[in-house]
C-alpha cells in the first residue's frame, strides 16, 4: 500500500519535496497546500492529486497519512500541532520552531497523538558525512580532538536560477521574531546536529555574531563548541558570500578526514536530472525523503526526531546568550 503524502508550502525546498514525492514507488502525492493559486496550479500539473489553499482542509483529508512542512518558521508550531490532532505523520523541515518553547510544544503533540515527528535533515543523507561519521565511530582518526565545520553561502540572497529577473526575497526572512535568529538558526542548525550526530552532547557552546547586512538578526556567526566526548570544535556560518562551502573537518589522534558538499557544475547537473531524476547535491533531500516513507510504512521511528532538532534549538539558544564578546557596534 502507499503511503499518502501531503506536501504543505510549495516554496523553494517545497517544490523539491514535492518533485521528490513524485518519483517515489511507494507514495502518492495525494495533496498539496499553499496559499498562491500559481503554485497551486503548477503542482498540480506536476501530478499532485488535490491542491488546497488552507492546509486545514488538506490535514483533513483522509487519504493523506503524512505531511511534509515547508512552511516558514514561525507556522510550524501550529501547523505541526494540527497535523499531529489529525493524526498526520510529520517531515518538518528545519530548524524545529524558533525558540525551544515552541519545540517542545511541537515535541509534546506529536508524543501526546502519537505520530511520527522527523526534522528535514539532508546532511544526514549525504554519503560524505555519513563516511566521516563511521570513521568517527570506528575510530579510524583515534580520538577526535578538533573539529571544524563551515557552512558559507548567500543565504536568502542566492539567485533563482528558473528565474529570469531578481526575485525578491520574502520579508519573514529579516524578521527574528519570525526567524527565531539568523544564520545560526539558519544554517547553523545544519551543522550543529550534524555535529552532535558525530559527538554527542554539547557541554558548552559560545558564540559571536556579526551583522555585515544590518540586519535585525546575524548574518554570520561563530561558535566554539565543547563536547561531552572531549572533542572542541569550531563553527562558522554566513550568508555573506555568493560562493558555497560547506564541509567538516575532524583531527584526531591517528588520522585526519573531512566531508563536504560540493555544488555540481552545470553540465554534470543537467546529466544526473536526466538519469537520476534529481542532482547530486539534491541526491539527500531524496534519500530523506524515501526514508521517512519507509519510516511511516514499517512503523519505525525516524531519525533525526524531533527530539534531536529540539537539542539544536537548546543548543543555539546557549550559543546566543553566551557570546564570546559584543563589539559596540553589534545588534542584542
Amino acid at each position: 500500500m502507499k503511503i499518502g503524502l501531503g506536501i504543505i508550502g510549495l516554496g523553494y525546498i517545497g517544490q523539491l519535496h514535492l518533485k521528490h514525492a513524485l518519483q517515489l514507488e511507494g507514495a502518492s502525492v495525494e495533496a498539496v497546500s499553499d496559499i498562491s493559486k500559481r503554485a497551486l496550479t503548477k503542482a498540480k500539473e506536476a501530478g499532485a492529486k488535490k491542491a488546497y489553499g488552507d492546509y486545514n482542509d488538506l490535514l483533513r483529508d483522509p487519504k493523506v497519512d503524512a505531511v511534509v512542512i515547508a512552511l516558514p518558521t514561525h507556522l510550524h508550531l501550529e501547523c505541526a500541532r494540527r497535523a499531529a490532532e489529525e493524526n498526520k505523520h510529520i517531515l518538518l523541515e528545519k530548524p524545529l520552531s524558533r525558540n525551544v518553547e515552541e519545540g517542545k510544544e511541537i515535541v509534546a503533540a506529536a508524543e501526546r497523538n502519537r505520530v511520527k515527528l522527523m526534522v528535514g535533515y539532508p546532511l544526514r543523507f549525504n554519503r560524505s558525512f555519513t563516511g566521516l561519521r563511521e570513521k568517527i565511530r570506528s575510530r579510524t582518526l583515534g580520538d577526535v580532538e578538533m573539529a571544524y565545520a563551515t557552512y558559507i553561502s548567500s543565504g536568502p540572497f542566492f539567485h533563482r536560477a528558473d528565474a529570469h529577473v531578481p526575485v525578491p526575497v520574502p520579508d519573514w526572512w529579516f524578521k527574528k521574531k519570525l526567524t527565531g535568529g539568523g544564520v545560526l538558526m539558519d544554517l547553523g542548525s545544519h551543522m550543529i546536529n550534524i555535529l552532535r550526530w558525530y559527538f554527542g552532547e554539547i557541554a558548552d557552546i559560545k558564540g559571536h555574531f556579526g551583522y555585515r547586512f544590518n540586519l535585525d538578526l546575524e548574518d554570520e556567526a561563530t561558535c566554539v563548541i565543547k563536547f561531552a566526548s572531549g572533542t572542541l570544535s569550531i563553527l562558522n556560518v554566513g550568508w555573506f558570500s555568493q560562493s558555497y562551502e560547506l564541509k567538516v573537518d575532524c583531527f584526531g589522534t591517528v588520522a585526519h578526514a573531512e566531508a563536504q558538499n560540493r555544488a555540481g557544475n552545470p553540465f554534470a547537473t543537467l546529466t544526473q536530472m536526466l538519469t537520476m531524476g534529481t542532482s547530486s547535491f539534491h541526491l539527500p533531500h531524496l534519500l530523506e525523503l524515501q526514508y521517512f516513507v519507509d519510516c511511516v510504512d514499517h512503523d519505525r521511528t525516524p531519525s533525526p526526531s524531533g527530539l534531536d532538532g529540539l537539542k539544536d534549538l537548546e543548543a543555539i539558544s546557549l550559543a546566543y546568550k553566551n557570546r564570546i564578546w559584543q563589539d559596540s557596534c553589534q545588534k542584542k
